[in-house]
């Protein structure tokens, strides 16, 4: 069961959200941040949020600026406007009388998550499923206009079926980016999922978030899993190892 929720982008805009609710006994709550450009009803949002609320854990998955249902201009967005909605969805949920205590995130929005830890004190337990170490990884998804828009200012890009315009202030905002010191500073316990055939973002970035870590962390390999976790079972299995995983860290 999921309920549509709206609240503000910390730029302002609308962004659209559903709230996936255990339809049993509540462990906890926790904010999804999903992949680069991917949305909160792509395959691993989608999919992790509801094995996690059918085990106890309500989840909020919302739309990041310009995609899916939420308002505003993608290009307009950056890895720190990312980050600040993140936290921004945390304080929503815990307006709403939901103690906020997992931060779980996809690829781009791993990253993201691990950054908006420090805004977000209350969450007891960070997840993160084939992050990159480094945000500026995704530049590999369109370092084709990437000289283009550094020298003009914005151009179209293509990201698989979608075409969104990137600006300047994204990729240097990207570039700016170091997870170091926030995964130093995490001081929370931290599960890094990561599949050994992640032809997109290498596993080599969970080796160094893990190494950067400090205890309690935790690896778990997700072998035979595609980045995205497309085919059947993969989403599913990865949210039954956070909910397993988490279990200790939630209030009762």
């Amino acid at each position: 069961m999921a309920e549509r929720v709206s609240f503000p982008s910390t730029s302002g805009e609308t962004l659209a959200g559903l709230l996936d609710l255990p339809e049993g006994d509540v462990r906890g709550w926790g904010v999804f941040s999903h992949g680069f450009t991917l949305g909160k009803d792509c395959p691993a949002a989608a999919r992790i949020c509801k094995q996690l609320a059918a085990e106890g854990i309500g989840m909020l998955r919302f739309d990041n600026l310009g995609l899916g249902d939420s308002e505003g201009d993608w290009g307009d967005g950056s890895f720190s406007h990312k980050v600040a909605d993140t936290a921004q969805a945390a304080r929503f949920l815990e307006s709403t009388g939901r103690h906020v205590e997992l931060l779980v995130g996809h690829s781009f929005g791993g990253a993201a998550v691990i950054a908006a830890a420090r805004d977000v004190p209350q969450a007891r337990a960070i997840a993160t499923v084939g992050a990159p170490y480094d945000p500026s990884h995704v530049e590999h998804q369109y370092d084709a206009v990437v000289e283009r828009v550094l020298a003009e200012g914005e151009a179209p890009a293509r990201f698989g079926n979608k075409t969104l315009q990137l600006k300047r202030e994204f990729v240097e905002d990207v570039r700016r980016a170091h997870l170091h010191d926030a995964i130093v500073g995490l001081r929370r316990p931290l599960l890094v999922m990561h599949s050994p055939t992640d032809n997109t973002v290498g596993i080599a970035n969970a080796s160094e978030i893990f190494k950067a870590a400090r205890h309690p962390r935790s690896f778990v390999s997700l072998e035979g899993s595609d980045h995205l976790l497309t085919a059947p079972g993969q989403a599913k299995r990865a949210a039954r190892i956070i909910s397993a995983w988490a279990d200790q860290y939630l209030v009762d």
